[in-house]
């Protein structure tokens, strides 16, 4: 779950990924679509690994993670699989060699996406299964206040054609965000407003380092939440316990298993 830098520059979450484990604690439901998006895959490879969120248990699979930041990696803990320290776009992995490639909220921060969906679909084959974000999908009220992060989400995330063109066939599964999800990602807070107020939490939140300038969006919500304004225009969020924010499960099933 981290970003990748081009080559001669230092990962970006070996600066944001400090603390990053307490922020991005993997949620059990979005676990859980993961590993039915694995299916029967014993053997998985997941880039991008970060500190090993949503990695599946050494108990049923066997796990190879592959990570470029030494930040994310050192907060691996003892528990998560082995790890590798190298790009996705030159996997150090031989072809056909895993049941299956997972690659969670990584892809869009790769210098050369085609080529390490390619990398992906070459080591795999059977499913690659990834974690991502519609760039057709609408945004939600956080980006009424900061307007900026659509135009930035929207050039960085492989569509749906991008996806195909590297991978193949695609089965494209909604990932409703739950109201408290464990896992702070830029739309885990939609029913937390507040939250996208502490500095600790857009620490971890890639998005919030690509905004030119984010004190006055960040001012505007203070005052809307302290003046019941957010209340009054976004309240209707509060009734919901799940919300389809653009998130999705997208599975290449591959040729075999």
């Amino acid at each position: 779950m981290t970003r990748e830098s081009r080559p001669g520059q230092p990962a970006l979450y070996d600066t944001i990924g400090v603390g990053y484990r307490e922020l991005r604690r993997p949620d059990p439901r979005l676990a859980a679509v993961v590993r039915a998006g694995l299916g029967d895959a014993r053997s998985v490879l997941n880039v991008g690994a970060g500190a090993g969120s949503y990695e599946p248990g050494a108990e049923a699979h066997d796990v190879l993670a592959v990570e470029l930041s030494a930040e994310m990696i050192a907060q691996r803990g003892p528990e998560s699989a082995p790890v590798v320290q190298a790009s996705a776009t030159a996997l150090p992995i031989a072809t056909d060699s895993f049941d299956a490639c997972l690659a969670i909220l990584t892809v869009h921060h790769w210098p050369d996406r085609g080529r390490g969906l390619e990398e992906l679909r070459r080591v795999a084959r059977g499913p690659v299964v990834l974690l991502t974000w519609d760039p057709a999908a609408l945004g939600f009220w956080l980006t009424d206040y900061f307007p900026d992060i659509l135009d930035i989400d929207r050039r960085i995330f492989p569509d749906a054609a991008e996806l195909e063109r590297h991978l193949g066939r695609l089965d494209q599964r909604p990932v409703p965000i739950p109201a408290d999800c464990t896992d702070g990602f830029l739309g885990a807070y939609w029913r937390r407003p507040e939250a996208y107020l502490r500095d600790a939490v857009r620490a971890v939140i890639s998005t919030f380092h690509k905004l030119d300038d984010p004190a006055p969006g960040l001012a505007r919500l203070a005052s809307d939440l302290a003046t019941g304004a957010w209340h009054e225009r976004y309240g209707d969020v509060l009734e919901r316990t799940e919300l389809d924010l653009g998130y999705r499960l997208v599975v290449a099933p591959g040729t075999e298993l």
